[in-house]
């Protein structure tokens, strides 16, 4: 007797446990599917192993080649010339018996009907008998010839459900006509002349079906799954974008109340000099005063004196002088230039507030601008020129960054992708979802065409740029003159020439907008569009124009 299961891992000092072991999955060491008999369709009972490889049943393989004239595997039907001798396969009906244990560990045992005192546990049921058997009361199936023929299958409780209810017989067959199990003398009475196949067969039919839903099932889980991974994703970049939003606003309102507070000591500082002033005009008009009390007071002595005198003839002789007018200020129409009150104040307090606005306004703006562009920029990706699509006229850069206009026709064979006659080029990278961001250099020329394409537009002849022939563009012309490329055509007025223009595209959003990166504001945005095939960046240096519009475009 081999050693069981048990005292193997025993020895070997390490448990098998089911999970390790046993697996519906693929990726397990081993899977239900090759511990069953592919002709009971249950788990191996004393599996042997025929000269082909295949495994089954002792019990199942021996009923078979008994009824049989000839011996073959049930499996791949290979004849054998001689009928092999059939030994247990000790290591496999351990590993069978490990996994009946594991998986029957929570089922009931059925218990053989034929046992009279206590009742073991059964080994088989038969069709035939319509009772199930312990291994002892199973011998005489296994060498009494009339007991050989007898279906066995493993021991089931409800074996009744195996039986044919009208026939009393094993229902071996399959009516594939009425989708029922019947039995061979179904066959010749309510299903004659059905399509009726053995139980086996359709099993292994249903089976293969089964394992291709199981397919399907599993790739739905990893595309569920992949769609989490996706949404999880997009919570991250929205978090990150989220954080980087709520860091620039903290920048945005530091740099308001960093001009607040400079306005606002500057308002002090004005009001202080203010004040210093009154006091400095205060201080001299008390030192005139307090001058022209010194004068009047010794005037005040003098004619004091006078009006005592005895003296007649000299009261007569300085008296005028004396009466005359002393030459003082109107102190009554003098007053301090006290600025910090009245009309003056409010002057100065409202031009304060005109510049504050003024200054936070264009701070606000400044930061705003800077915070769209900056957003905006983290999904920029690297683009570079596909050569199969670009005009002959057109050189590009071995970098696939730049292109310019040359005067010669390139000798290159003609292809559907590429453009004939407008000096065009589109970007090796296409894009059919989430959001992307370039920017171009256009320093310099006096002609450019900029935007994205979808990847069916028309490449030969003459091409219109506009959205509903694939086009999505901004154009240079004659130096100054911008146009959106909608229908009609939008006239754009610019504070400045645009040097670096920035494209971004949402590609569920159906937006399109341009940038001019050098003073971070928005040109101009294609809204509510929809996309619906792969978009690819799109380039046009234009004409050279003897040399006027040589300048390149530059991927930066």
């Amino acid at each position: 007797m081999a050693e069981s299961l048990s005292q193997t891992k025993g020895r070997r000092g390490s448990s098998m446990d089911e999970p390790e072991l046993f697996s519906h999955g693929s990726s397990s060491l081993l899977s239900e599917d090759q511990l069953l008999c592919s002709i009971c369709l249950d788990v191996f009972t004393d599996p042997v192993t025929t000269p082909c490889g295949h495994n089954f049943c002792n019990s199942c393989l021996t009923q078979c080649w008994y009824k049989s004239q000839h011996c073959h595997c049930p499996l791949c039907k290979e004849k054998f010339t001689k009928r092999p001798e059939l030994k247990i396969n000790i290591t496999l009906r351990e590993v069978a018996d490990h996994f009946k244990k594991k998986s029957g560990s929570d089922k009931p045992e059925v218990l053989c009907d034929a046992c009279s005192g206590e009742k073991l546990k059964a080994l088989k049921s038969c069709l035939d008998c319509c009772a199930t058997f312990c291994k002892i009361h199973l011998e005489p199936h296994n060498h009494v010839s009339k007991f050989k023929k007898h279906k066995l299958i493993n021991p089931v409780e409800n074996l009744e459900d195996y039986i044919c209810q009208k026939h009393e017989r094993a229902l071996e067959l399959f009516c594939r006509d009425d989708q029922t199990c019947v039995c061979q003398f179904c066959t010749e009475t309510d299903h004659k002349n059905h399509n009726t196949v053995s139980i086996e067969e359709e099993s292994r039919e249903r089976k293969t079906q089964l394992v291709e839903t199981q397919t399907d099932v599993q790739q739905m889980i990893q595309d569920r799954l992949k769609r989490i991974k996706e949404i999880k994703h997009s919570v991250e970049q929205s978090k990150r974008s989220t954080e980087r939003e709520k860091a620039d606003s903290v920048e945005v309102f530091t740099d308001m109340i960093h001009c607040i507070e400079r306005s606002q000591a500057e308002l002090l500082k004005v009001m202080e000099e203010m004040q210093k002033a009154a006091e400095r005009q205060a201080e001299g008009l008390i030192k005139e005063l307090e001058k022209e009390i010194s004068v009047l007071k010794r005037r005040d002595t003098e004619l004091e004196q006078l009006s005592h005198t005895e003296e007649h003839l000299h009261l007569l002789q300085i008296y005028s002088s004396m009466c005359s007018p002393l030459h003082t200020k109107n102190w009554t129409e003098i007053s301090i230039n006290n600025d910090m009150s009245g009309d003056t104040v409010r002057t100065a307090l409202s031009q304060l507030k005109q510049n504050l606005i003024e200054k936070l306004t264009k701070t606000l703006n400044d930061k705003l601008k800077e915070t769209e562009l900056k957003r905006i920029q983290q999904y920029a990706v690297d683009v570079t020129l596909d050569p199969d699509t670009a005009h002959p006229k057109l050189i590009l850069s071995a970098d696939g960054k730049q292109v310019t206009h040359g005067d010669t026709r390139q000798n290159l064979p003609e292809t559907p992708r590429k453009f004939n006659t407008c000096p065009c080029v589109l970007g090796n990278q296409s894009f059919s979802s989430g959001r992307f961001y370039y920017e171009v250099q256009v320093r310099g020329k006096t002609d450019w065409e900029l935007g994205v394409a979808t990847e069916n537009i028309n490449r030969k002849g003459k091409i219109t740029l506009k959205p509903q022939n694939g086009f999505w563009t901004l154009w240079l012309r004659n130096k100054n003159q911008y146009e959106a490329l909608s229908v009609p055509p939008v006239p754009l007025t610019l504070r400045e020439k645009v040097e670096v223009v920035g494209v971004f595209v949402d590609y569920e959003e159906g937006l399109v907008s341009f940038y001019d990166v050098k003073s971070k504001s928005h040109i101009y945005s294609f809204t509510g569009q929809t996309f619906t095939k792969k978009l690819y960046p799109y380039f046009s240096p234009c004409n050279n124009k003897e040399g006027k519009n040589s300048a390149p475009l530059i991927i930066s």
